[in-house]
């Protein structure tokens, strides 16, 4: 089993990898099937179905499945030129994607919220639609967001997951035991066997340059986010804190009676503000989705700035393990809120960065297992149940508090021999079945929990 670590950590924009990336991509590869069609066609139509209608509108769904069929694509995303063209197409109500000519669509009337028709995949389905002159629909096609980012065919769903495409790969774990008893063989630590299976799909320069890119899109968010203040979209009124609480700790540097938990403070605040800039819809880095995408980015800057000895050469090691971490989960398990909850996504985010934690501070590869598990095992059961559908209220502050779980875990991991109760395989397996149980009104349809308890304005 191989799973890119630029598969699990991918550049887009927020405020959602699987409601708003993954429509976006779902529309440009819905293009591409157009380009290779010999029928001619006049226009365009979407509808969404089961999570993505239900939270659509607060995760600007609608938006981005319409910026993906003018051509537009997460990983380039140009702001300025998005607002642009959704400004023209709501005047002229046409668009001009790459290769298709002049195409009819008015977001109005060809953006169907089906609230009604669960898709059968998967909770995030969509159907994109192209028809000829007479507007009848002529080519179709169903795609499923899984998460993260990842987008499927309802074909390619039904020949299950697809991971193991491609040349293989000299460590191919299925499973965190056979990921320990290759480590085990081969004498080498799991950034190595991730490195190397990286190594046989790619080459080291550009697995080097990846890799820094990705820790530099994630730092330079943490900055914006710790430098700006206001209101975040929505209709909520949510303040920005990240700003002021960053300037307050600032203010407190050297006082000689400041608590010894401020540390959680700083933990908090750089998952803070990652999880602010995605509300906002900035750019961020999926980690291993946008609703958890805070997590991560925190506890490698907590490492940076807080940790003696700490070097930013060791980040690459850091991915590379948590990367592991997230295959396994996504392959075994799930990373969707929409399909297992948060427990799948903010869950997801502190075990892998635990692992990364324990990994770059001299952990074994059973003491970074550990890790993971312990993270893991105290968000299972975790909801999806954000307020007006934003990915705002709880998700902002949980990615935060995720951030010192993942920081705990690594710690106590590291306090251990990496013997323990229960495998992280063991955990990943319960979170499935855990997922598989819960009721979906909360598994990211606002339909339950916080999203039905608190006042939405």
């Amino acid at each position: 089993m191989f799973l890119s670590v630029f598969d699990m950590f991918k550049v887009g924009i927020g405020p959602s990898s699987s409601h708003t990336m993954g429509p976006m991509v779902a529309a440009a590869r819905f293009l591409d099937v157009m380009r290779a069609s010999p029928f001619e066609f006049h226009g365009l139509r979407a509808s969404l179905h089961g999570s993505l209608a239900f939270t659509g509108v607060g995760h600007a769904t609608d938006r981005a499945t319409i910026l993906g069929l003018g051509g537009f694509r997460p990983d380039d995303y140009d702001d300025q030129k998005a607002e642009a063209f959704l400004a023209e197409l709501a005047e002229t109500r046409k668009m001009q994607p790459e290769g298709l000519g002049e195409l009819h669509f008015d977001p109005k009337a060809d953006m169907i919220f089906d609230y009604d028709h669960a898709l059968p995949g998967h909770a995030n389905g969509m159907i994109l639609m192209a028809t000829d002159a007479q507007g009848d629909v002529i080519l179709k096609q169903v795609y499923y967001s899984i998460g993260g980012g990842f987008v499927v065919t309802e074909e390619e769903l039904a020949q299950g997951k697809a991971t193991d495409e491609g040349d293989p790969v000299p460590y191919p774990f299925k499973s965190a035991a056979e990921m320990l008893e290759m480590a085990k063989s081969s004498g080498k630590s799991i950034a190595g066997m991730k490195r190397a299976n990286e190594i046989a799909r790619g080459c080291p320069e550009s697995l080097s340059k990846g890799t820094a890119r990705i820790w530099q899109v994630m730092n330079d968010c943490i900055n914006r986010g710790l430098e700006r203040d206001g209101i975040l979209p929505g209709g909520l009124n949510v303040r920005r804190r990240a700003k002021g609480i960053h300037d307050a700790l600032l203010a407190e540097r050297g006082m000689n009676l400041t608590a010894p938990h401020t540390i959680n403070d700083w933990m908090s605040v750089y998952a803070m503000a990652v999880n602010e800039e995605n509300a906002a819809g900035g750019q961020v880095v999926t980690a291993p989705t946008n609703g958890a995408a805070g997590t991560l980015p925190a506890v490698i800057r907590y490492y940076l700035d807080h940790v003696p000895g700490a070097s930013e050469s060791h980040v690459e090691d850091f991915l590379l393990t948590a990367a592991a971490i997230a295959g396994l989960v996504k392959y075994n398990a799930s990373i969707s809120g929409a399909e297992a909850g948060c427990q799948a996504e903010v869950g997801s985010a502190a075990a892998m960065s635990a692992a990364g934690l324990c990994a770059v501070m001299g952990g074994t590869p059973e003491q970074v297992e550990n890790a993971a598990e312990i993270a893991l095992e105290h968000h299972l059961g975790m909801t999806c149940d954000p307020v007006k559908g934003l990915v705002q209220i709880p998700c902002i502050e949980r990615n935060g508090l995720a951030a010192i779980k993942a920081v705990s875990a690594a710690s106590l991991a590291l306090r251990g021999d990496g013997q323990h109760f229960v495998p992280l395989d063991a955990c990943i397996e319960t979170m499935r079945q855990t997922g598989a149980d819960m009721h979906d009104k909360y598994k990211e349809t606002s339909l339950g929990g916080l999203a039905v308890n608190v006042p939405n304005c």
